[in-house]
C-alpha cells in the first residue's frame, strides 16, 4: 500500500510541474506563434516635430532582444513609425531616458526615466501620450524595455528637429 502512496505522490508532483512548465514555456512562446496584428494608428493633431531617432539593435549577439525602425518626437507624443518592429516578448514598454547612446540594460536601470506605458504591438505605428510637465530636452533616448525581466530591447538615440 504504501508503494501505491509513494507513486500517486511521485505521480501528482509530476503532473504539476510539467503543468507549471508547459504553462511559463507558453507564456513565452505564445507571442512568436500567434504575434498581435502590426497596429496603424494615426498621428492626426501633430504638434511641432521635437527629435527624430532610429531603433537600433543594441546587442548584435542577442538574437531575442532586438528592433528597427524610426520614432518621431513631437511636443505631447512619440510616434512610433510605421516601419516599427520589435522581437516579440512579455511586458515591453516605451521609455524616454536621460541619457544619451543606451546600449545596454546597466543604462537604464538606475535611472529616472518616463514610463510611456506598454507597447500595443509588436509592428507598426503607433502613439504614445508625453505626460504634462516633460521636458523634452533632457530625455535624448527612446528605448524599448522589457519591464517583467529589466532588459534592454531597443534603444533610439534622439537627434533634434531643424527649424
Amino acid at each position: 500500500m504504501r508503494r501505491f502512496w509513494r507513486g500517486l505522490v511521485i505521480f501528482l508532483l509530476g503532473a504539476v510541474l510539467g503543468t507549471a512548465f508547459g504553462v511559463a514555456l507558453g507564456f513565452f512562446f505564445f507571442p512568436f506563434v500567434f504575434p498581435p496584428p502590426a497596429a496603424m494608428e494615426e498621428l492626426t493633431n501633430r504638434s511641432p516635430l521635437v527629435a527624430t531617432g532610429t531603433f537600433v539593435h543594441a546587442n548584435p549577439s542577442d538574437p531575442v532582444h532586438w528592433g528597427r525602425g524610426k520614432v518621431s518626437v513631437y511636443e505631447r507624443a512619440v510616434f512610433l513609425e510605421s516601419d516599427f518592429e520589435v522581437g516579440p516578448g512579455p511586458a515591453f514598454h516605451v521609455l524616454l531616458v536621460p541619457k544619451p547612446a543606451i546600449r545596454s540594460s546597466a543604462d537604464v536601470k538606475d535611472l529616472m526615466y518616463v514610463d510611456l506605458g506598454g507597447l500595443r504591438s509588436f509592428k507598426g505605428s503607433q502613439r504614445y501620450a508625453i505626460p504634462a510637465g516633460v521636458d523634452l530636452k533632457s530625455y535624448p533616448s527612446v528605448v524599448i524595455w522589457c519591464e517583467r525581466f529589466s532588459v534592454l530591447i531597443s534603444p533610439a538615440d534622439l537627434t533634434p528637429a531643424s527649424g
